[in-house]
């Protein structure tokens, strides 16, 4: 099976190339640079524009299988004047472009790299996102995302192509940055970290190998077609649960001060980062039953599994 992976750069897409030629897949690999030389079983295309045709078209030649993992994500320090619109350029208006030459050239199955953002930002403890959930993104990415899928959902019923989408929620594993990485700083650094309190909340994520591993299925399991499916380890973590086994995972004690909820959120607003108190106190689960059920899946790692292996590669 030939295989087009978009994003092959990237966290997740990276770890998706090796499981791919793993598994004995040939590989259409687009970057915006290709690296100098490629592994054998992959053919590397550059695409430095999103919406360039030729340069798509050239690379969707032979392929069965196109797993989309490329997007605009959330930008840390945005520049641009219209953000939505940005996002809708890049997420919504490229990927429906990409699919559309890709029904065209003959490719069975597109499978997009969603997000749970498409579906909110938040949940009730014990009330988690399910497949059925109605929709309520709230930032640009998650709209853009919710709106790539709906259109390509329309596409599939128009041209007969497969499309698989899956959402999963935050992705932890060897070489993960951002927030999650911070959060292992802190914990190594031994910094008292004042969320002891944070007990009452429940929060799912998926690690790297989980979220690959579902992928992978997702390419060629008859059942996946033209479905959505929610991604995560499958056990949902309190704020205070999930520092102390990453605690144990790097192999450190963990200073949690047990301070009062109202005095966090109080001091978030004081400080304008209530965003950042929802993130860290706040619920956000989703429900894997469907994913488990009709693809037979069951995520490979455990939490702790997971946690082990982003720390190894964190204290390299």
């Amino acid at each position: 099976m030939t295989v087009l992976l978009t994003g092959a750069s990237g966290f997740v897409g990276s770890a998706l190339l090796r499981k791919l030629l793993a598994a004995g897949q040939r590989v259409h690999a687009c970057y915006r640079t290709p690296p100098p030389t490629s592994p054998e079983g992959v053919t590397c295309y550059a695409i430095p524009d999103f919406t360039s045709e030729s340069a798509w078209r050239a690379a969707l030649v032979g392929v069965e299988v196109l797993v989309h993992a490329a997007a605009r994500v959330h930008v840390m320090d945005e520049m641009a004047a219209d953000p939505l619109e940005e996002f809708r350029r890049i997420n919504v208006q490229g990927t429906l472009a990409l699919a559309r030459w890709a029904a065209e050239a003959g490719v069975r199955r597109f499978v997009f790299m969603s997000s749970v953002k498409a579906l909110g930002e938040r949940t009730f403890p014990d009330a988690p996102f399910a497949a059925d959930t109605l929709p309520a993104p709230e930032d640009a990415y998650g709209i853009s995302k919710w709106e790539a899928e709906q259109g390509l959902l329309r596409l599939a019923q128009e041209t007969g192509m497969e499309v698989v989408i899956i959402r999963p929620p935050l992705v932890y594993g060897p070489g993960v940055k951002a927030n999650f990485a911070a959060m292992m700083r802190w914990v190594s650094w031994g910094i008292p970290l004042p969320l002891g309190a944070v007990t009452h909340n429940r929060r799912s994520f998926v690690a790297l190998d989980n979220l690959v591993d579902l992928t992978m299925l997702c390419t060629h399991h008859p059942a996946a077609a033209n479905h959505i499916f929610l991604a995560s380890d499958g056990e949902d973590l309190s704020t205070a649960e999930l520092l102390r086994r990453m605690g144990r995972a790097l192999e450190t004690s963990v200073r949690l001060p047990a301070v009062p909820l109202a005095w966090l959120e109080i001091g978030a607003r004081l400080m304008r980062r209530t965003n950042i108190y929802h993130r860290l106190c706040g619920s956000l689960q989703v429900d894997i039953s469907k994913t488990r059920q009709l693809l037979e899946w069951t995520p490979p790692l455990t939490v702790d599994e997971g946690l082990w292996l982003a720390a190894g590669e964190f204290r390299k």
